[in-house]
């Protein structure tokens, strides 16, 4: 009984994660089935877009292809994936002509999203942010951590 009713559970599991990404944005973004987003950068893993509300005259997001639901649940394992996001972040601000020496990349923290799908906010430059925005992307606060604070958690951790 056992077996089956684990058997059971794992099944709802991968179906309830096939409804969410069904229903992700992100998911149809990085899928390309929605047309009305500009790819700046993709490959086999990530893409990045411009945000629909940006906080900077530099502000994009940077997506994996794979659905994770959040920073919250990133491990140890996961910390190249971190890695890789914050590349391709730098390297799309940069393409696009930010100034890099006053930037800001990181997540916000659940359950402060907006959608729930891991992305990171490449924003660039930090001084043209309103009071708002300075407020929704405050580093380190209860509802945004930085990327170099997200490695350093993810270090931390037993596994």
């Amino acid at each position: 009984a056992c077996a089956s009713l684990q058997s059971c559970f794992h099944r709802t599991e991968f179906m309830a994660q096939a409804v969410e990404t069904s229903r992700c944005l992100f998911c149809k973004i990085t899928g390309k089935q929605n047309a009305s987003t500009e790819l700046l950068f993709e490959d086999e893993g990530f893409v990045a877009f411009r945000d629909i509300k940006p906080a900077a005259s530099h502000h994009y997001l940077i997506v994996p292809r794979r659905h994770i639901k959040s920073p919250k649940v990133l491990c140890k394992d996961d910390i190249p994936l971190v890695e890789e996001l914050i590349k391709i972040g730098r390297a799309v601000l940069e393409k696009q002509g930010a100034d890099m020496s006053n930037l800001r990349l990181g997540f916000h923290w659940p359950p402060f999203t907006s959608i729930s799908h891991l992305h990171l906010h490449a924003i660039c430059p930090t001084s043209d942010m309103g009071f708002m925005a300075r407020m929704i992307f405050r580093p380190n606060s209860l509802w945004f951590v930085t990327a170099d604070w997200l490695l350093n958690h993810l270090n931390s951790k037993t596994q």
